[in-house]
């Protein structure tokens, strides 16, 4: 949902087949319809603020679209308005949570800022979550720490949509990560999928009727598919297929990268978390049973530490030089850069 922080409202973007709102009007309904939803306005703030953080930022597909979600999870029973997150078991540096299927944006809040508060006293972090809900964009949550001085890393598992390296069944979630540092003068931001794309981003190629863009997609059978609709069905179906890792379906393109950071990811999310799920070896490949396949019982670590606490003054201002370099880094020649929207 393209947002126009200062502009009018309703003004329709005919190259994109956008309709532009002001942040003002949408900020106004969010918060009236997560309280039509059940929940308080406090809790519909803070949740309105994730969504339409992601719209600010551009990323779309975890933006304003994902109320549709949000309410048929509350329809079905699979998010818990009234639910609150409880400490299952706590050490002075670490935490486990049990979100009780609540609203995975309060959930992953309170999280980060148990995280922070403990990295504040001991020097790091960690908290990790469980029988939570889909919690918006990740490095929401990683930025928490960094604005409070601190280095934060937040990722989650979701449900079922990769297809591993050389399968053709979707085994793990889009399961991104994010990582925020403090610098100066701007900080480190980084917020990304292990998946080539989020089932998001092909909701909203399906909603503009657009074919995907190739290297996306598998159909049921294995095979490359730029059909959104049936992509899409086969994911809610478990019929096969799904979206690709990093790196696409092929080991000469690095699919195996994306897969194994995508599985560190699950095992941070979910065995850390102690979260419903059983993985069994059979004959070579690995089946996954559990309700993270219906879309609930998600797991989120949520890391935070001092940066001093694990290097000095002078290395954390290497870090900064570094990103500084980054951004000098001379330009790719103009007109070759391609941008799919």
């Amino acid at each position: 949902m393209p947002i126009n922080k200062t502009g009018n409202t309703g003004k329709r973007d005919e190259t994109m087949g956008y309709v532009k709102w002001s942040y003002e009007t949408l900020n106004h309904f969010c918060g009236d319809v997560f309280k039509a939803f059940g929940f308080t306005e406090e809790e519909s703030n803070q949740i309105k603020d994730v969504l339409l953080t992601a719209d600010l930022y551009g990323i779309e597909s975890h933006g304003m679209q994902r109320m549709v979600r949000y309410h048929k999870g509350i329809e079905k029973g699979t998010i818990h308005p009234q639910a609150k997150p409880e400490v299952v078991f706590e050490t002075p540096i670490s935490a486990v949570i049990d979100g009780h299927n609540g609203m995975g944006q309060l959930i992953s809040v309170y999280a980060m800022k148990k995280a922070i508060e403990k990295a504040k006293k001991t020097g790091v972090g960690i908290v990790t979550v469980r029988e939570s809900n889909h919690f918006g964009i990740a490095g929401y949550y990683a930025k928490m720490a960094c604005d409070e001085g601190l280095l934060g890393m937040a990722c989650t598992n979701s449900e079922a949509i990769m297809v591993p390296t050389f399968g053709k069944k979707a085994m793990l979630g889009s399961n991104p990560i994010a990582v925020a540092m403090p610098a100066d003068p701007y900080p480190f931001f980084f917020d990304c999928s292990t998946t080539v794309v989020t089932r998001g981003k092909l909701e909203m190629y399906n909603k503009m009727e657009k074919p995907l863009p190739d290297g996306w997609a598998l159909d049921k059978d294995g095979h490359a598919s730029t059909d959104a609709p049936d992509v899409l069905a086969n994911i809610v179906a478990k019929k096969g297929g799904g979206i690709m890792p990093l790196g696409g379906n092929e080991e000469v393109t690095g699919s195996h990268k994306g897969y194994g950071y995508g599985m560190l990811c699950e095992l941070f999310s979910s065995i850390l978390s102690m979260v419903n799920r059983i993985i069994t070896a059979l004959h070579n490949t690995v089946r996954v049973v559990s309700d993270v396949l219906n879309n609930s019982a998600q797991g989120k670590p949520m890391i935070s530490y001092v940066p001093q606490a694990v290097a000095s003054p002078a290395r954390y201002d290497t870090g900064e030089s570094m990103l500084r370099s980054g951004k000098n880094n001379p330009p790719m020649p103009s007109g070759t850069m391609s941008i799919s929207k």
